[in-house]
């Protein structure tokens, strides 16, 4: 039950480190405390094996890349899997450069990830090279690669949350629909990488990650919904967000919730 991971995140209050992107951090951050949980941002390859251990989930975002980011990713990873501490990877703008793809290719290699979170045309560049993206936008819509979201699933041995219209989330031939979610989400840069970071949160609680990826995706098209009524346009809106993701109650998620297969 969604409402009752909300609640565990919020007792437990669970530590969420995110190797994440400069453009988010903030936003992530925050929203990672209005749901309840405790944010680290930490990237130095010097200390990222240490604060791994710390968390209860990592988060790894390769928004802003570098060469050195990457090895702090892969170090991190690579102590979460030892320690077994879920990763959520979240392989942003992967198709615009050659670059930012053969490193989300590696990165899904060294880390195995436990979810994998991104965009249409995210997930359809990581198994088919030079699909593209537009820049960090997705050309494409979920349901057009739900093929290529099970082949990853399967190869890469993980769930594969697809963000769009409708999210898809998939694990093997299992597929959860969630249909929840507002347009104006899009006009707030960061939307994804929240649903990345809020995704930790949820798996931190919850070791069963299909449906851990899929409340953390209802979550964030639910208080979406809930905040867009009360507000003007995307500054308000996204101060509402992360008040509705503060006050959510188990009601609003029984009034609103559009999921289907789970």
């Amino acid at each position: 039950m969604i409402w009752q991971d909300i609640q565990r995140i919020r007792n437990e209050v669970p530590l969420i480190h995110n190797i994440t992107n400069y453009v988010v951090m903030n936003t992530t951050a925050n929203a990672l405390l209005a749901v309840g949980a405790s944010p680290v941002m930490a990237h130095a390859v010097e200390e990222v094996e240490e604060m791994t251990g710390l968390a209860r989930a990592l988060v790894i975002n390769i928004g802003t890349l570098s060469v050195p980011w990457v090895e702090a990713m892969i170090k991190a990873g690579k102590e979460a899997h030892r320690l077994k501490i879920p990763v959520v990877f979240d392989p942003v703008g992967c198709g615009a450069t050659q670059f930012r793809t053969v490193c989300a290719q590696k990165l899904i290699q060294e880390i195995h990830p436990t979810v994998i979170r991104g965009n249409a045309s995210e997930v359809r560049s990581l198994l088919r090279a030079g699909s593209g993206t537009k820049g960090v936008d997705s050309r494409h819509a979920s349901h057009e690669v739900l093929d290529e979201a099970r082949e990853l699933s399967r190869t890469a041995g993980c769930v594969v949350s697809v963000s769009g219209e409708v999210d898809l989330i998939v694990e093997g031939d299992k597929t959860v629909r969630v249909a929840n979610g507002h347009p104006m989400m899009s006009k707030v840069t960061g939307m994804g990488c929240t649903a990345s970071a809020i995704t930790g949160a949820f798996i931190s609680v919850n070791p069963k990650a299909l449906s851990a990826a899929a409340h953390a995706m209802a979550l964030m098209g639910i208080a979406g919904e809930i905040a867009v009524k009360r507000s003007a346009g995307p500054g308000s809106f996204q101060l509402n967000f992360l008040d509705t993701l503060y006050s959510i109650q188990g009601s609003d998620i029984e009034e609103y919730l559009k999921m289907q297969g789970l």
